[in-house]
């Protein structure tokens, strides 16, 4: 039995030490804040898309968070200026080649910031971690450049009927829950046609994304102010402007919790600090969560995350 050995190599585990001590050097340099926040809270986020680990605290219900998200913008709210956070999240139902229930994920927020500048930082603290990866300039293009060009799909415009005629088309399998969900035949076409093609030569970041795609990006018009970086064919980041309007937040919520009662998922209690705060007043922000691991990946060429990681979940 040799399960009790560490899924990376002694040489990825220091790789990945060296890329994480170039991160904080890069936030240090650019005097941002490294912060820390809770990994449990007594609120989940309501995301049809993640699914929360649960926990027993005293008694009581508690979960694990996904991202540092609302508690790092709880510190914006209070004055705390550009943050950071190196920290450990976790999603219930993410295990394979690229996924891992718990993993390391680098965000931050810069105040003053969209996220098309903020697509500049996240490029520079790359050109930082793996240069031999950056040598060319990003890409940049819009979701719906992308789309219509990697699948001749226009995702601002085209019906649900013609999105799913031009996934069976090409041989696709869409499962029948989708066949009514235009976002999520969109997000089909993304992973299975267009992202898989992204950041071959260099870093490839796909922005404005549909508004219906907003999570807790502001919105302008048809397109939510948010990217994806893209390498490798992988996603390794997700960046918005961020919405800072309370009441709008809240509704957002409240849509995500009846999809989720439509869809049979479990309900999440709001994160009512997280909306306290917002009304306090959020300073106009951008942000980012990047997935560390999968940077290590990019950096070390490895196929499976559990290479990068010293315990994989099946080893844990």
């Amino acid at each position: 039995m040799s399960e009790w050995l560490p899924s990376a190599s002694l040489a990825t585990l220091k790789t990945r030490a060296k890329l994480l001590q170039l991160a904080r050097a890069y936030f240090a340099e650019t005097e941002t804040l490294e912060v820390e926040t809770p990994t449990l809270s007594h609120a989940a986020v309501s995301d049809i898309h993640l699914s929360s680990i649960q926990a027993q605290v005293c008694g009581k219900q508690a979960f694990l968070h996904t991202s540092p998200e609302y508690a790092m913008k709880r510190l914006l709210a209070a004055g705390s200026g550009d943050i950071y956070q190196i920290v450990r999240v976790y999603r219930d139902g993410e295990l394979g080649r690229h996924h891992n229930p718990e993993f390391t994920m680098i965000e931050w927020y810069r105040l003053g910031l969209d996220h098309h500048q903020l697509m500049d930082d996240v490029e520079r603290l790359l050109q930082r971690l793996i240069p031999d990866r950056c040598l060319q300039p990003s890409e940049r293009i819009s979701y719906q450049e992308a789309l219509l060009h990697h699948a001749k799909i226009d995702a601002l415009n085209d019906d649900t009927a013609t999105i799913l005629a031009s996934l069976q088309q090409a041989n696709i399998d869409v499962p029948r829950p989708l066949h009514q969900d235009r976002d999520g035949l969109l997000d089909l076409i993304m992973a299975v046609q267009v992202g898989p093609l992204l950041g071959k030569d260099s870093p490839t970041f796909i922005y404005d994304y549909p508004a219906s795609q907003a999570s807790l990006a502001r919105v302008r018009g048809h397109v939510a102010s948010r990217f994806e970086l893209y390498l490798d064919g992988l996603e390794l980041a997700n960046g918005f402007h961020e919405l800072g309007d309370a009441v709008e937040q809240q509704q957002r919520f409240t849509q995500d919790l009846e999809e989720r009662q439509r869809r049979k998922l479990p309900l999440m209690p709001m994160d009512e600090h997280f909306l306290s705060a917002l009304q306090h007043g959020l300073p106009a922000c951008a942000g980012v969560a990047l997935g560390f691991d999968r940077v290590l990946m990019c950096a070390t060429g490895a196929r499976h995350i559990d290479e990068v990681i010293a315990f994989s979940y099946t080893r844990a």
